[in-house]
Formats: structure tokens, sequence, C-alpha cells
């Protein structure tokens, strides 16, 4: 099947479509590597990951191993994970700290800037030996935004405040959040999903399964009680999905369940109102009562293109997934909290992420199954479309339409067919 026939976008009818095809293809897969994967801005780690000089972390990104470090300078920076003298990793922990980086296989050292510094035998090698050309090799082009660093692997790629252009304003809405800047706190919930990635970003951004598939949370939230100040799940009003452009794109809602910023609810227990309230007021005297309320009150499920979600709702999540076959894609979640947060609100914080995003909470488990169910209903290949034509044609879109959808897969459709950035806007072909 051809890259024209892969969607329907059919505006004045309101039919969206997606053909199946680019879950299952082997040959589509190879173009998403080509086409998306080596061309964006893909996500490489948070700053705070690596607070101390000689800190390194380990990551795949694109199927490239790569790690990045913070060196003695105080910079970070980002490095191919592999030898140049044979290709052994050079970073063979997920983590660590070290004033020297050496690969264990020859014994070639660096430095934290990826200087070559030593080798055993150099008197071995002729007068033409350069270890200027023999340090570890960077990326194309490495940017930060707000403390997250991100790596792209074309040199011709856009400025990263270019890429991310509107997402620049939900980054904001998650630091913001915090006086002192945010963190990612120690661990991982790390799980492979046996369905194509594409599903998790639509996943990601999904507001109409919510009270379906994750009914068994919705009830239990409900169940534990309220106050004037805060209305049951079901009660709570819609909200809206965006595209960003360039792929980006939010579903943003009121809060349907308590948010440990300063939206206090019955599962963070009486002890956390008072604190909560102060936390409020001091967001509205820092930013007024509309940011204010954006920051504490509103949650937003937020996906950089192509494959990095935030989940700012009752904890904040970052989501890596790495695709990793047609049929299968490597997923990593970290938990965001604010700098300098006491330890009973940490833990509270904690307990509410772990409740419904964590390894065995009300909604990780869910979407696996849900994930996974789709992509086994994949092999009933007479069926050959899905459909994501909800809200179309609605003037104003609802959080729980699939507008947010349709701005992901326009773009990933523009990438396909070979255009740039330039081509693009917001999902559309110019």
């Amino acid at each position: 099947m051809e890259n024209e026939e892969l969607i329907k976008d059919d505006r004045t009818r309101g039919i969206f479509r997606v053909h199946r095809s680019t879950m299952t293809s082997s040959e589509l897969f190879r173009r998403e590597r080509d086409r998306i994967f080596s061309k964006c801005w893909i996500y490489l780690g948070h700053e705070s990951e690596v607070g101390n000089p000689g800190d390194y972390r380990r990551r795949t990104v694109a199927g490239r191993p790569l790690f990045f470090v913070r060196d003695h300078d105080g910079q970070v920076r980002a490095f191919f994970n592999s030898c140049p003298h044979r290709g052994s990793l050079i970073c063979r922990a997920d983590s660590g700290n070290a004033k020297t980086l050496q690969c264990f296989y020859h014994g070639w050292s660096f430095n934290t800037r990826g200087e070559l510094t030593g080798l055993p035998g150099e008197d071995a090698y002729g007068p033409c030996f350069n270890r200027s050309e023999l340090g570890l090799k960077e990326p194309p082009k490495v940017g930060s935004y707000r403390g997250f660093y991100f790596v792209s692997f074309d040199a011709d790629a856009d400025e990263l405040t270019t890429y991310l252009g509107g997402a620049m304003e939900y980054l904001d809405l998650v630091v913001d959040q915090a006086d002192a800047g945010m963190r990612v706190i120690s661990g991982s919930n790390r799980y492979s999903i046996k369905a194509n990635w594409k599903l998790l970003a639509e996943n990601s951004l999904d507001q109409y399964h919510l009270m379906t598939t994750h009914r068994t949370y919705v009830s239990y939230i409900d169940g534990l009680g309220t106050d004037d100040t805060v209305e049951p799940v079901t009660a709570r009003p819609g909200g809206v999905g965006k595209s960003l452009g360039n792929g980006h794109c939010v579903a943003e809602t009121p809060a349907r369940y308590g948010r440990p910023t300063a939206y206090w609810h019955a599962l963070f227990g009486e002890d956390a109102r008072e604190p909560m309230r102060l936390a409020r007021e001091r967001l509205v005297e820092k930013y007024g009562e509309e940011r204010a309320y954006r920051l504490a009150d509103v949650t937003r499920n937020l996906l950089i293109f192509p494959n990095l979600v935030i989940n700012d709702i009752m904890a904040i999540t970052v989501r890596y997934f790495e695709p990793v076959a047609p049929d299968r894609m490597d997923v990593t979640a970290w938990h965001l909290v604010p700098k300098g947060e006491s330890e009973a609100m940490l833990a509270k914080r904690l307990d509410s992420f772990l409740t419904f995003l964590g390894p065995g909470g009300f909604a990780t488990p869910d979407d696996v199954e849900a994930l996974e169910s789709c992509q086994e209903g994949f092999g009933a290949t007479a069926m050959e479309w899905s459909d994501l034509s909800r809200g179309m044609l609605r003037p104003i879109p609802h959080g729980d339409d699939e507008l947010q959808m349709r701005g992901f897969w326009r773009q990933w459709h523009a990438y396909m067919l070979g255009l740039n950035e330039a081509d693009v806007r917001d999902g559309e072909v110019r």
C-alpha cells in the first residue's frame, strides 16, 4: 500500500480513518526509522538525572545506544555509547558516576568531555595516530528546554525551540508548579507492550476511554468521598483536545481527581488539606488566579512528537516509548516531582502516582491490555481501517473527541510522505 492510501482525511464529511497496516507493516516500520526517528528531536532525559559532575545515564534512543553525562565543568553532554576503537559499549550500567569512562574491552579511556585520554600501549601506534580524532562521538544535535534534553540525528534539523513550538507552553505549566524547579526521582517503571508504538501515542491523548477502560479507578476515587470543592469524577466538565503543531498534541481537562500540586482530594488525607491550600495561595500570588488555576486545577496529557508523553494528571509522569518492532515497544516512565518538596507531600504524591500509573496501578495494566488487544485484533485483515472521526465536525472540540490524535496522525503521514517540516503546518500539507 502506498503512503497516500494510509490515511483517509475527509474534512468536509468529517471522516478520518487510518489503515491498519500502519500498525503491522515491517516496511512502514523501517520507513519510520528513516523518516521520523532519524529526523525529529527525540527525548533523551532530564537534567536532574545527572545532577553532579561525572553522573551519567545510559539510554536507547531511536534504536541508537547513547548516554548523557554531566562533565566536570557542569555541562550536560550526550554521546553515542560506542567505543571509537572497536565499538564496545562504554557505559555498561544504566547509571553511575565516573571521573573517567573506560571501555572494558581494550581499556581505552575518555574524560567526561568525550576526549580520549589514555590507551594501553600507545607507543605501538605510528606518528599519524591522533587522539583528538578518536574521542567519543556526539549526536549531530543536542538541545534542552526547561531541563528536558533532546537529541536529533539530523544535522539540518530546526533548532529545538522551533521544533517544540506550542508544546513549550505546556512544558512551562509543568515546571512552573514548583518554585525551585523539578527533579526526576530515582527508579523507573519499565515494561514492554506487544503493540505498535503509535497505539500508545493515541492512548496517552485519549480521554474517551476513561469511563470504560478505567471504570474501576473512577469508582475508587469517587468512593473515597469529596467535599464541596471537589466534584466526583463523573460530574466534572469535559476539557479540550488541541493540536499544537509539528505533531505535538495535548488533552487538557479540569481535574477529575486530586492533584498534589495544590488541588486537595480525600485521597491525600486531611493532613494535606491545609498545606495544599497554602501552596495554591502561593501560586495565585506568583502567577495570578488564571494561571494558578491552570497549574493546580487542570490536568494535561502532552505528547511531544513522536514518542514522549508527559502525564501531568494526579502526578507527573515522563513516559518514553521506544519502538522495537511493528508489534512491540519498550516503555520507560519516570516520576517528576518538585525540588524541595516535603517528605510527607512527596510520599502522598508517590502514592497517587503508583495508584493510577504505577506498574500495578489501576491504569497501566488496563492500557497495556487494551493496546495488546488492538494489536491482536489487527490480525483480522479483512477489516482494514481504524476510525478516528469523533468530534471532527464540532465547531468547538470536546476533550473526549479525537482531534488531538488526528493532529498526531497528520504529522506522521506528512513525514512518511517525505515532506520537510517547512511543508507542513499543524499536520496539514501546504
